[in-house]
């Protein structure tokens, strides 16, 4: 299946299906010598994992990733690498009551024009259950850029309309399994996510991603631009609608000069690039917004067509998610950290 594959120095490729037997990674292009066991990639996956929090699915998967190849001794070897995780916890057969119709907001109809087939069980390949194999992969990735003290962080800034306006303190996320900074606005996103839950029905939000200690020079002119590649990593994850680098949107409503970053002898007076100027990092903190759609399968009937083409109804029972916040939170940290990997790698002057 094409478009698979992710990177061209640091290269991914995920497969697997939802409910199938596995989901897993193949990694080309990760450097030798980098020590690595299962814990490294455990704990990342831990974050992401179904079955935490007021707004997560009740599927429990353990999510244990065995590690294939390209590692001896505890030490990457260079060669390719390939994880693991199998499915533990799949239910296939409740999507057989559903399996002839269209889900409203799912790949289900644009996958069966593709293909002319497709795996209904829980959308298959383009079910969130995939990103799992990308946060192994943002695992690897990041032992490189601690190399070079490359840190990225995410947290929640809006959900269901609330938004957090108490950001100064990011280590206040940890605080919350909504990874909110805000504690108050944190309050009322429960609250709304309780109500919508009763309502059979889903929310939507914003996740902001801050790398801090990138060194100037990453990114490549026109095509390879650095934002251009974190924008394509960043949509590519399923619930993602837009993407936003610094000031973002605001530029519209900016003079020029209100927009440029000033140069001061100790660094630039402002951040409304977001770290990247003609594509290529300036050194300043890169800072992304993702804007996060609303879970599709939701309990409250929608109207919709089988594979005829007949008119229907569809109420998606089963377990789900009522938000993919907070646990796209990590996934957007994996591919982060897998846009400048690629991009550090292919920046030989600074490796």
């Amino acid at each position: 299946m094409s478009g698979s594959s992710f990177g061209k120095a640091f290269n991914i490729t995920t497969f697997g299906e939802s409910h199938g037997k596995a989901i897993g990674v193949v990694i080309q292009g990760c450097p030798p010598g980098l020590k690595i066991d299962k814990d490294i990639i455990q704990k990342a996956l831990d974050k992401r994992k179904p079955g935490q929090g007021v707004s997560g699915t009740k599927r429990k998967e353990p999510d244990h990733p065995l590690i294939l190849s390209g590692t001896f001794k505890g030490q990457t070897t260079g060669t390719p690498i390939m994880i693991l995780i199998e499915n533990k916890d799949a239910k296939p057969k409740s999507y057989d009551a559903i399996a002839s119709l269209f889900r409203p907001g799912h790949g289900d109809y644009t996958y069966q024009a593709k293909y002319g087939i497709r795996d209904y069980r829980g959308g298959g390949r383009a079910s969130a259950r995939e990103t799992a194999a990308r946060v192994a992969a943002g695992a690897i990735a990041q032992l490189v850029l601690d190399q070079h003290n490359i840190k990225i962080k995410s947290y929640t800034l809006e959900l269901g309309g609330i938004r957090a306006t108490h950001i100064d303190d990011l280590s206040e996320r940890n605080k919350n399994t909504l990874q909110c900074p805000d504690l108050e606005a944190t309050r009322k996103m429960e609250k709304k996510i309780k109500e919508v839950k009763k309502q059979g029905d889903s929310l939507g939000g914003i996740v902001e991603i801050v790398v801090s200690n990138v060194p100037a020079g990453l990114g490549e002119p026109v095509f390879d631009k650095l934002d251009a590649d974190i924008a394509k990593a960043l949509m590519s994850i399923g619930a993602v609608k837009a993407v936003e680098i610094g000031a973002g949107t605001g530029v519209s409503q900016m003079t020029g000069f209100e927009n440029n970053d000033q140069i001061f002898p100790d660094g630039f007076q402002t951040n409304h690039s977001g770290g990247i100027l003609a594509g290529i990092s300036n050194g300043d903190d890169i800072i992304a917004r993702v804007h996060v759609k609303p879970i599709p399968s939701i309990l409250k009937t929608q109207l919709t067509i089988d594979e005829n083409g007949h008119s229907t109804q569809i109420s998606t029972k089963g377990r789900h998610d009522i938000c993919a916040i907070p646990r796209i939170n990590k996934v957007c940290e994996a591919m982060m950290a897998i846009v400048l990997t690629d991009h550090l790698l292919r920046q030989k002057t600074l490796i």
